[in-house]
């Protein structure tokens, strides 16, 4: 089977320098794939997932997502480190939620892109 790759002689500079000129900076990129990074990860989506419904504590988060509070906590740390959840102490218990309405939308726009599929 012939594969659909085309060599390229003309180059629309046009074009190419309007894109250019918006392109971020490298650093700015890199942080980019380094947040969506954080959505690959199944657990972590089931989290957040469960998140968008209400806040929950490790224990109620481990039941949901059927495995153990030691997992979650892990998955947890990083979603923290990536500013997508915060935590709030009532007593003994830690709550978590999502940190923003950003990562709420997020997660909507990837699910309408799924659904189209």
């Amino acid at each position: 089977m012939e594969d659909n790759i085309y060599e390229c002689n003309i180059l629309h500079e046009d074009k190419v320098k309007k894109v250019k000129e918006k392109m971020p900076e490298d650093g700015f990129i890199y942080d980019l794939a380094e947040f969506f990074k954080v959505f690959a990860d199944s657990t972590r989506m089931k989290i957040i997932y469960a998140l968008l419904e209400d806040e929950l504590c490790v224990c109620d988060i481990a039941n949901i997502v059927n495995t153990t509070q030691s997992a979650i906590s892990h998955q947890l740390r990083i979603l923290k480190q990536s500013k997508l959840v915060k935590f709030r102490r009532e007593g003994k218990v830690i709550y978590y939620s999502l940190d923003d309405e950003h990562i709420s939308a997020i997660v909507k726009k990837g699910c309408e892109h799924i659904e189209e599929l």
